[in-house]
């Protein structure tokens, strides 16, 4: 990509992508490398920006043996 400017969402971090879904301009930060969109819209069709946890580790919360999502 060859835009410069400000990220969409947060305004302060330089534009590295742009999402595919909405096509906001945004940082490193605010962008699901993954899904190709940004933190927003990734929010949406996931319902959550945050990564499963590493399952070979043994320290889940209380009564939590699986990541659902």
């Amino acid at each position: 990509m060859s835009v410069s400017g400000t990220c969409q969402i947060c305004g302060t971090r330089e534009i590295t992508d742009d999402c595919d879904r909405c096509g906001k301009l945004v940082c490193a930060t605010h962008y699901a490398k993954e899904l190709g969109y940004c933190t927003e819209c990734a929010t949406e069709v996931r319902g959550t920006t945050e990564k499963p946890p590493d399952t070979d580790r043994d320290e889940f919360p209380d009564g939590v043996d699986t990541f659902r999502s």
